[in-house]
């Protein structure tokens, strides 16, 4: 009987044990339940009821997003329909299972705009231009006496991506200078005498300001013969012609009037000294003998120091044809775009190296400006630089508005060089082709140099009596033709300052 009741109290001991852990058992699945029904019901739309939290795989509506879909869909702040909060304690777990990991959501998102436009800035962006800083030309020591004239602040042009320099005064005319032609005028010789006879081969008439094209000047032409030699007289120009040759000369101060407040003329025993007072302070003079060739050009500074530009050295009588010098081709030995460069298809390097570089043959003893003038074996000694995007209308020398910043570059190098060395100097030579008379085309040539000399002064600075000029007309044709070409209508500009110094040097500061 006591065995009986002990084992039914085992039995109802273990009863109760099974009961309470299958109560735990019940309890415990509850709870892991409730989280996965939890968000489910997130996953869901908002308006889901309480029933179906108790199914484990609630009924899908057409309209409701897949699980897997939430992987891929548009960052949370997108959403606009919040969910029901979750229980606390759970609001982490549930955040980590509605969005996607970071790795995915790298993956699936488009990259920023701002991504973008980076991406096509280094797709579409060229490399940047070897372009040196701005107001380089201020890096160099400034020379004594360099620039009696303000000259624009300019830039170094590089191959291909050099800028030239603005004008002074761009789109703007020539204008009128302040000076008379008439105060230019040297002083006659005494009638009579040697210096009588001669004079009239070397100084030509008044210029006349107002002239801009051939009609204006070819009625005031007048015709002198003296033997067998012809002087054809017009303003500003005496062209001669003399055993099958033809000449042209005119005043070289008279394009020093521009920049000058005031002119004035000494007689120093037979020499004619003619002074030129700039608004600086500075002043130019020209020294002639009594035939009227040119001696001496100096600028002297407002401290009183002396910049000898040209000292020419005459031997024997004063001939219009006497300076043909007779020298054998010069033995070229550079490459011919380096010797003769197009402007117009000329990179600001090329051109610059042309402007500055030395003989490219043995100079043997200094030259006269004269001899320089009228010897092309002489000249082609020097490269030159063709200013073939420089053009005129038919029968004028006026360079328009519109072209006056293609000599920008040109300006650049001629105002370096003297920074470098204000004794410079630079020949501007005029041409044209075969069409017309020799003599217009002689005169027309000339003043077209004297034009884009007046430009290169005026409206970027460059010191006049640094520059001389010389008409040729036809006589040196770079096409050998009869029919008008563009490619013969052009002004070169080329040293010569070792010419004159007799000197084989290039510039310090020419490139290597």
């Amino acid at each position: 009987m006591f065995k009986t009741k002990e084992w039914l109290l085992v039995g109802t001991i273990l009863l109760a044990v099974a009961l309470a852990s299958a109560l735990l058992a019940v309890a415990l699945a509850s709870a892991h339940a409730t989280p996965f029904d939890g968000v489910l019901v997130i996953a869901q739309a908002p308006q889901a009821d309480q029933e179906k939290k108790k199914e484990k795989k609630p009924p899908q509506r057409p309209n409701a997003p897949q699980p897997q879909q939430r992987q891929v869909q548009s960052p949370p702040q997108q959403q606009q329909v919040q969910p029901p909060s979750p229980p606390p304690g759970q609001e982490r777990r549930q955040e980590r299972q509605v969005q996607p990991p970071p790795s995915q959501q790298r993956e699936v998102q488009p990259p920023s705009q701002q991504q973008q436009q980076q991406r096509q800035q280094r797709e579409v962006q060229s490399p940047p231009p070897l372009l040196p800083p701005p107001q380089q030309r201020q890096t160099q020591p400034p020379s004594q006496g360099a620039q009696p004239l303000p000259v624009p602040q300019q830039q170094q042009g590089q191959r291909g991506t050099g800028q030239p320099p603005r004008p002074i005064a761009p789109q703007q005319p020539v204008g009128q200078p302040a000076v008379a032609p008439s105060a230019v005028q040297l002083p006659p010789p005494p009638p009579g005498s040697q210096a009588a006879q001669v004079q009239r081969a070397f100084v030509p008439p008044p210029a006349q300001d107002n002239a801009t094209r051939l009609d204006d000047v070819r009625g005031a032409r007048r015709e002198v013969r003296e033997g067998d030699r012809l002087l054809i007289e017009e303003p500003g120009r005496v062209i001669i012609q003399q055993g099958g040759q033809t000449i042209v000369r005119h005043n070289e101060a008279d394009r020093f009037r521009w920049q000058a407040q005031d002119v004035h003329i000494e007689r120093r025993g037979t020499d004619t000294v003619m002074v030129f007072d700039r608004p600086d302070g500075s002043r130019i003079y020209t020294v002639n003998d009594e035939y009227g060739r040119l001696l001496h050009r100096y600028r002297r500074m407002p401290d009183g120091r002396e910049i000898i530009i040209i000292d020419n050295r005459y031997s024997g009588p004063p001939n219009p044809f006497g300076y043909f010098v007779d020298l054998p081709p010069p033995v070229i030995r550079i490459p011919r775009e380096r010797y003769i460069v197009e402007d117009e298809y000329a990179q600001p390097d090329d051109i610059y190296y042309a402007l500055w570089a030395g003989p490219v043959d043995y100079i043997d003893r200094p030259y006269t400006l004269d001899e320089i003038r009228y010897s092309l074996p002489l000249r082609e000694r020097m490269p030159r630089v063709d200013l073939d995007t420089v053009t005129f209308d038919t029968g004028s020398w006026e360079v328009t508005p519109d072209q006056v910043e293609r000599l920008a570059v040109i300006a650049d190098g001629i105002n370096r060089a003297i920074a470098a060395n204000p004794s410079e100097v630079f020949l501007i030579e005029g041409h044209t082709d075969a069409v017309g008379s020799d003599i217009d085309n002689l005169s027309l040539s000339d003043r077209r140099a004297e034009s884009v000399a007046l430009v290169l002064s005026q409206q970027f600075g460059v010191s006049p009596e640094n520059l001389t000029t010389q008409g040729y007309g036809a006589h040196y044709l770079k096409i050998p033709t009869p029919a008008p070409e563009r490619a013969n209508r052009r002004v070169t500009v080329r040293r010569i300052t070792p010419l004159l110094t007799g000197q084989n040097q290039p510039l310090p500061l020419a490139p290597r």
